[in-house]
């Protein structure tokens, strides 16, 4: 009988074990389940911040590319203005009409006003205010001020490229 009671205390020791780690485990399960739902719920709004980060970075990189774009044709159209302003003709045509006792006070000199032409379909083709003022100084100041200005407007346009490289 004492080793049927001591078989039958082992057993129930035995039981008592087996229930505490049958908790253990579906503490374990629960827990782990809990753990897989954040998991889950963690990684699907990481990959829709994903998705938009995704497509601001291309709407960036086309507004970018779009910019430089835009910024090259100004600077061709200012440097196409530039070339008419000190071009041969322009140089002849002032060689010509330059005489010191008859200042002129007003000129409608070919050159600048096809160099004035050029910077306005050019401000109105690519929208650029800075090219259509431009233009207008050509029709309205010396030739001296419209140059300065011109390399004043390249140098500046220089700066905002370096500038938007950096940014980028």
């Amino acid at each position: 009988k004492a080793a049927k009671e001591a078989e039958i205390a082992a057993g129930q020791a035995q039981l008592d074990t087996k229930q505490q780690d049958l908790a253990s485990t579906d503490q374990k399960l629960a827990q782990s389940k809990q753990d897989i739902e954040d998991t889950r719920n963690t990684l699907s709004a990481e990959e829709q911040f994903l998705l938009m980060l995704k497509e601001k970075c291309s709407m960036t990189d086309n507004e970018w590319a779009e910019r430089q774009k835009t910024r090259q044709q100004e600077m061709e159209a200012v440097s196409k203005a530039l070339e008419v302003i000190s071009g041969d003709d322009a140089h002849d045509l002032f060689t010509k009409t330059f005489n010191p006792s008859l200042l002129q006070t007003a000129s409608h000199s070919g050159s600048k006003a096809q160099a004035s032409q050029w910077l306005a379909k050019a401000a109105q083709r690519l929208s650029s205010p800075r090219l259509s003022v431009l233009a207008t100084r050509i029709r309205l100041d010396a030739f001296t001020k419209v140059k300065a200005a011109i390399n004043e407007m390249i140098a500046q346009l220089g700066k905002e490229k370096e500038e938007e490289i950096k940014h980028k």
